[in-house]
């Protein structure tokens, strides 16, 4: 009986090459957690024209006094209340100050008092709620209850007793909103702690010897930064009304320097008569606070998970 063998000849095989290995797998870049937030708020048209927004009034406000040839302060009577023209792009005040340089200078003391007035009690609120979420028991029983006894009162009121006693200025402005701010957003870190803290990576890092500070602070609170952020920009607009209602009663910046809300309040005398001097200061403000509201919801939309594509 014959038996046929198979022999493989060498021009059996065909060889492929390396870069020829991977060539069914589908793969995409790799990014991270903020790139990524950033691609998708770039897709909202109406949170980027808030950013285009703001981010012209603050080029506006850096530039302008540095580059015009008059000052805030600089009086000129015998031009006083001139409408808005070539000279004076929106007129001038009624004492023959420059409404256009006023205006831009009162711009960086209500941002400023509106960005430091948001970030300073945010980051306040942010470590007492990372604590007392952590620690819980009485020392969050204590915290967490003082705090519902403090926000029975209007912030407000907090604010222009605060004001009464520290006295005025962009810096004591600050000052009270930091005082009075902080206990929403510790309240708000404070619940997410709570859940945060039963997650498996932290009590890996418990049980391989990390401390309750290095817990609270690399772990816990980094991972609570996106609804911060998010509360920090929507806390911005609120931080100018402020500004701008305590320097339109009189509590607020003093002059001679300027605000949005002391240039409203020295327009309202004049309404009437000179209406853009009123106007002006109240259009920038209402524009500003639409245009960081506006980013703080496509910001919002932009860090929540459940809304990605």
């Amino acid at each position: 009986m014959n038996k046929t063998t198979n022999i493989l000849l060498p021009n059996a095989f065909e060889f492929i090459e390396d870069q020829n290995l991977d060539s069914d797998l589908i793969t995409r870049t790799s990014v991270t957690f903020w790139t990524d937030v950033w691609r998708r708020l770039l897709k909202n048209k109406v949170a980027m024209l808030g950013l285009f927004i703001i981010v012209i009034i603050m080029i506006l406000s850096i530039f302008v006094p540095v580059f015009s040839e008059y000052t805030y302060k600089s009086q000129d009577l015998a031009n006083a209340n001139a409408a808005p023209s070539a000279l004076h792009v929106f007129g001038t005040d009624n004492l023959g100050r420059d409404m256009w340089v006023r205006v831009w200078v009162g711009a960086r003391v209500s941002l400023a008092v509106g960005i430091f007035g948001s970030v300073i009690p945010s980051l306040i609120g942010i470590v007492i709620g990372g604590i007392s979420g952590y620690f819980g028991g009485k020392l969050d029983m204590l915290i967490m209850r003082s705090i519902d006894v403090a926000m029975c009162v209007p912030s407000m009121i907090y604010i222009i007793l605060i004001m009464l006693f520290i006295g005025s200025g962009p810096v004591s402005i600050i000052i009270a909103f930091a005082l009075t701010g902080w206990m929403g957003s510790a309240r708000s870190v404070r619940g997410m702690i709570l859940q945060l803290k039963e997650m498996e990576y932290v009590l890996a890092s418990k049980a391989l010897g990390a401390s309750s500070a290095s817990l609270i602070f690399n772990h816990l609170i980094p991972n609570t930064l996106g609804i911060v952020v998010v509360s920090m920009t929507m806390g911005i607009p609120s931080a100018i009304f402020y500004e701008a209602y305590l320097s339109f009663i009189g509590l607020g910046v003093a002059p001679p320097i300027p605000s949005w809300g002391q240039l409203s309040n020295a327009g309202i005398a004049v309404f009437r008569v000179y209406p853009s001097q009123l106007m002006i200061p109240s259009v920038l403000i209402s524009l500003t606070m639409l245009s960081f509201n506006l980013f703080g919801d496509g910001l919002r939309d932009a860090l929540d998970p459940k809304l990605r594509s």
